[in-house]
């Protein structure tokens, strides 16, 4: 069983950047698809980006297309969302995620498939 610590959140200006950063321990990181998903009050958890196991295909929402990257370190079981250009509406808590994948070349952008789940850090983009 893998645990999942998220950190890098803060508050920000809009246009500035931020890189989050997720841990992982417990588990061979490698198996896992990653994603990264983010939640506001009284709103559902809604996916940010999403990687693979195998490859590192990446999937994005259409919101931070262009603006955020994902990606992962299996050496370092680690996972990371550099993000640019950073706008008020990606205020939200971002929370790191773990699925055991049926398809090892792409990761799945539904959040109830995935199994564990870190803490979440806040990030707050003033405006």
């Amino acid at each position: 069983q893998v645990q999942l610590v998220e950190s890098g959140g803060g508050l920000v200006q809009a246009g500035n950047s931020l890189t989050l950063s997720c841990a992982a321990s417990g588990g061979t990181f490698s198996s896992y698809g990653m994603g990264w998903f983010r939640q506001t009050p009284g709103k559902e958890r809604e996916v940010v980006a999403v990687i693979s196991r195998f490859r590192g295909n990446t999937d994005y929402a259409d919101s931070v297309k262009g603006r955020f990257t994902i990606a992962r370190d299996n050496a370092k079981n680690a996972l990371y969302l550099q993000m640019n250009s950073l706008k008020p509406e990606d205020t939200a808590v971002y929370y790191c995620a773990a699925d055991v994948p049926r398809d090892f070349y792409s990761a799945s952008r539904r959040a109830y498939e995935y199994d564990y789940w870190g803490q979440g850090t806040q990030v707050t983009v003033s405006s």
